[in-house]
């Protein structure tokens, strides 16, 4: 069965954005050694992305290409009609079913959950998420979107595996499942 994976950075204060959903702030750390963090293997292992719509709203307005052409790109919304890219389904009703169904499907990569805050706590309540991959980034956000927004319940992770990069970007990986 293939995993879902959150592999998300966050401020020290667990801010994966600032209050305007942006992540510009993550250009301020230190790097360099010009370390990926793992990120370009990483995504060598998923064939799909599931993201909230604010995290996608982000993605595509950045003036670039949309980065995750190739792979199965699913977007939790309510919205009645999302800006669409031409690369990405949406999801608007039965996440849950639908990652069930995602996860069961033949495939030699894994799921990559990529946020925003709402959807990794909707994820993580449900007991979807496989692993956790969490890069805790030097910087305390005065404010912004909370790595897990709107969390209802606890969610136990147990020990970490953790790896302190030259940066002082400190990766830790838990496996929940």
């Amino acid at each position: 069965m293939r995993k879902l994976i959150l592999y998300i950075a966050a401020s020290a204060n667990g801010k994966i954005a600032d209050a305007n959903g942006g992540v510009e702030w993550l250009e301020q750390i230190p790097n360099p050694d010009q370390l990926d963090y793992g990120y370009a293997d990483f995504l060598k292992t998923v064939d799909t992305t599931i993201m909230g719509y604010s995290t996608y709203a982000q993605l595509i307005s950045w003036d670039i290409e949309f980065p995750y052409i190739g792979l199965d790109n699913y977007v939790v919304t309510r919205k009645e009609t999302p800006e669409d890219n031409g690369h990405v389904i949406f999801v608007k009703s039965d996440l849950e079913t639908k990652i069930e169904e995602l996860k069961s499907m033949t495939s030699d990569k894994d799921i990559w959950l990529e946020g925003g805050g709402s959807t990794n706590a909707r994820m993580l309540e449900a007991g979807l998420v496989d692993e956790v991959r969490l890069f805790v980034m030097p910087i305390f956000l005065q404010s912004g979107i909370d790595l897990t927004a709107e969390m209802k319940e606890n969610v136990m992770l147990g020990k970490p595996k953790v790896v302190v990069h030259s940066s002082g970007v400190v990766e830790m990986i838990y496996s929940l499942n």
